[in-house]
């Protein structure tokens, strides 16, 4: 019997700085006894009725569209071709900055469809509500662990969940190691809520 745990990484592909912490945790798997089980979540969805610029809502209604392009890939599929999909989209995304370029959106989710083995026609389901609900419901399962006051990703581990941790650039090898035993530390900690500094630099994908 494997003493693996599961970690439940719960992301929105739209998110620089999800992308990265992604990373890391896949650096993580490596050289420590974890398996991440992907999990979707909608800035779009966090941040409804809430006071935010103009600008940035409106990028958050185009957030949506790769969303529901995972959820309908899970729909069909299972929740299991969600690592692999987001490994596609977000690498097209963000290392080749197609995220900034949403006239590129459509093919880059045919693109990263096929290159995932995955039905590319699931591309249409960037216009549906269909899959909504589905969103709506992983989503919630998230935020229930950590509270309405955090972004994308959030991470929940042994019974201990938290959002973050926000890194740059990603932590390889040893360094990302070392930093998962400690946010498990702080984490696990009770009464343990919040460490933070501005940030200074931006998300970095190499």
């Amino acid at each position: 019997m494997s003493d693996r745990k599961i970690v439940d990484f719960w992301f929105d592909p739209f998110c620089p700085w999800a992308w990265v912490t992604s990373r890391w945790m896949i650096e993580v798997e490596k050289l420590r006894p974890v398996d991440t089980r992907w999990r979707i979540m909608s800035l779009a969805v966090l941040n409804e009725g809430k006071d935010i610029p103009q600008e940035y809502r409106e990028k958050l209604a185009r957030a949506m569209e790769p969303v529901r392009v995972l959820a309908a890939a899970a729909e069909k599929y299972g929740d299991e071709v969600l690592g692999a999909l987001y490994t596609e989209l977000g690498t097209r995304f963000h290392n080749e900055g197609r995220r900034k370029r949403p006239e590129t959106w459509t093919d880059t989710f045919v693109e990263s469809l096929t290159a995932a083995g995955l039905d590319p026609e699931l591309a249409g389901a960037t216009e549906s509500e269909e899959f909504d609900d589905a969103i709506r419901a992983s989503h919630n399962e998230g935020i229930e662990l950590v509270g309405q006051e955090v972004g994308t990703p959030i991470i929940a581990v042994d019974g201990v969940a938290f959002f973050g941790p926000v890194v740059s650039p990603i932590p390889r090898g040893e360094d990302a190691a070392r930093l998962w035993d400690g946010v498990l530390l702080v984490a696990g900690t009770d009464g343990f809520f919040e460490l933070k500094r501005s940030r200074t630099r931006d998300p970095i994908f190499t």
